[in-house]
């Protein structure tokens, strides 16, 4: 990724939620919530069970991110 593609100065700012956004983020917690209470009910205790949790939880992290950013890394 190029400079011209990457602003540290937008990136590493604030963004206000404004109320679209922060509906965005319940949406995609409640979805994360749903999925992550499947997997604890039907992945059996083990390595790959507590990944993907971690994963699961990155994805969520990082959908919300990309709403706080407008979807744009500049």
């Amino acid at each position: 990724m190029t400079h011209g593609e990457f602003d540290p100065e937008y990136v590493f700012s604030h963004h206000s939620a404004t109320p679209d956004k922060l509906a965005r983020y319940e949406a995609i917690h409640a979805g994360a919530k749903q999925f992550a209470a499947v997997l604890l009910e039907q992945v059996p205790e083990c390595s790959d069970r507590h990944a993907v949790l971690r994963l699961l939880r990155e994805a969520s992290m990082l959908a919300c991110s990309a709403v706080s950013l407008d979807g744009r890394l500049k």
